[in-house]
């Protein structure tokens, strides 16, 4: 079996920033390092009514 690690750290798209700041460029990401995510709208919708219908005391 191969490393897993080898796949994951052999084309990390290239960065900015520098520390606590440091972050994917994204001019550089695409579709292939899994920027698209088209149903991210209606996962926020639904994860918003499951935090409203909680008591206060459970957030």
């Amino acid at each position: 079996m191969s490393d897993p690690l080898d796949k994951a750290t052999s084309k990390a798209p290239p960065t900015l920033g520098e520390g606590c700041v440091r972050r994917y460029d994204p001019d550089a990401l695409s579709e292939e390092d899994g920027t698209e995510f088209a149903d991210a709208a209606e996962l926020w919708r639904q994860m918003q009514e499951q935090t409203q219908d909680k008591p206060e005391h459970e957030r």
